[in-house]
């Protein structure tokens, strides 16, 4: 399926968000897109009125993103779910979730990145078997083939949406923020990796606290087990003064060679309009 193309039966997506503030003005430049890029309404989104709250640093207090989730979740009329934003927050909300979901919540896709990898990892560790790493809401207007890419996914789990390794790789793969996926990794939402290409991506970190997580994430039993480790883009890094001395790529190649976890290469993920998606689990 290409950009601009939506074929058979039509679609309607629920967006949420479980972190940092959401602005009525991204919402709208969202809604606009949509309007102009498909008119006739085969794709359709809807906001959850929650989406806009407003708590301190959060979009809205921990119990009322959790209820948008769980309300937006549960609904038969939805087809999907997807993240408006990263941030964070999710963590948060993520034990007051879980125990609400029911069988229609099992059914749909979910689909976004960064903050809301801990909600991704929470899902696929309960045997959810549609969730993915990859573009939000918000990127929408970032690219027209950023939101087509999300779009494709949501509605058929397109395979052109695809990080291209996927298609060679047989294995079970995940993908997280890093900063996301050392928090989880040690607490009740770590799903089990045994055997999963593992990809990670970063943002906005000086390179010195990028090797610290490198250092307790390799450190970790769960990862210990996984297949490989694949490093995607690092981006908008802060300046080290001095200089760290190594790039991402050596960072990661040192850290697995302590660890013993095998180093695969380049992932095309990112904080970036070229994130690809990342289906949780075998395809």
């Amino acid at each position: 399926m290409k950009a601009g193309e939506v074929r058979g039966t039509p679609v309607k997506i629920g967006i949420v968000n479980a972190s940092s503030r959401f602005s009525p003005e991204r919402g709208e430049a969202v809604e606009a897109w949509f309007a102009a890029n498909i008119p006739g309404g085969e794709v359709k989104i809807v906001f959850h009125p929650a989406t806009y709250g407003k708590h301190g640093h959060f979009g809205g207090d921990d119990a009322s993103r959790a209820n948008a989730f769980v309300e937006f979740a549960n609904d038969p009329r939805l087809d999907a779910i997807w993240f408006a934003r990263g941030g964070y927050g999710a963590c948060r909300v993520a034990d007051a979730i879980l125990p609400r979901l029911n069988a229609t919540a099992r059914k749909k896709r979910y689909l976004g990145y960064s903050d809301a990898g801990s909600l991704l990892a929470m899902l696929y560790k309960a045997g959810f078997p549609h969730v993915a790493h990859g573009p939000m809401a918000s990127d929408a207007v970032r690219h027209d083939e950023t939101a087509w890419r999300a779009i494709n996914w949501l509605k058929s789990g397109d395979a052109a949406s695809l990080e291209p390794s996927l298609r060679d790789d047989p294995r079970p793969a995940v993908a997280f923020n890093l900063a996301i996926l050392d928090a989880l990794m040690g607490t009740h939402l770590e799903p089990d990796l045994t055997g999963h290409v593992v990809m990670i991506e970063e943002v906005s970190e000086p390179l010195y606290r990028f090797d610290r997580m490198m250092f307790h994430l390799t450190a970790q039993p769960g990862m210990k087990r996984i297949a490989g480790l694949r490093l995607g883009r690092v981006s908008e890094i802060v300046e080290n003064d001095p200089d760290f001395g190594q790039t991402p790529e050596e960072i990661v190649r040192n850290w697995c060679a302590r660890s013993g976890i095998p180093y695969l290469g380049a992932a095309d993920i990112g904080h970036d309009r070229d994130n690809k998606v990342v289906p949780f689990g075998p395809r």
